[in-house]
């Protein structure tokens, strides 16, 4: 079966009641576990993103990005699997799951964008 690239995007904050000492040894284990993944060509490479942003709607550009903290992207990288499930149980394996964030893990489609075909950009009207 074919490897394809799936998009991990961490989600969340770290738990309230959690110390930060047991989240800062999560976070050590995740660096072991992701340099492993690079090395071994299940993971590749994605980076931690800045709390401020912008967004550009309709020509106009704002500050943000503005979303419940429960939503709120920490970072990205990539896993190389076979499938959808194989994809997810690797990101499963992230040490940094257990203080609170959460993982969405999103198969990359490579095709160009075609209005006649549904995504998710797709209005309900139109479907």
């Amino acid at each position: 079966m074919p490897m394809n690239d799936y998009l991990v995007l961490s989600r969340g904050q770290w738990d309230d009641d959690a110390s930060p000492q047991a989240v800062q040894g999560a976070i050590d284990a995740f660096y072991v576990w992701y340099e492993q993944g690079l090395a071994q060509g299940r993971l590749k490479p994605g980076s931690r993103l800045e709390p401020s942003g912008r967004i550009v709607t309709g020509g106009l550009v704002t500050d943000g990005p503005f979303a419940e903290t429960k939503e709120w992207v920490g970072g990205y990288w990539f896993v190389v699997a076979e499938t959808l499930e194989q994809a997810a149980a690797i990101a499963a394996e992230n040490p940094c799951l257990q203080f609170g964030l959460s993982l969405e893990i999103r198969p990359l489609d490579g095709t160009r964008a075609d209005v006649t075909v549904h995504t998710n950009e797709t209005p309900a009207a139109w479907r």
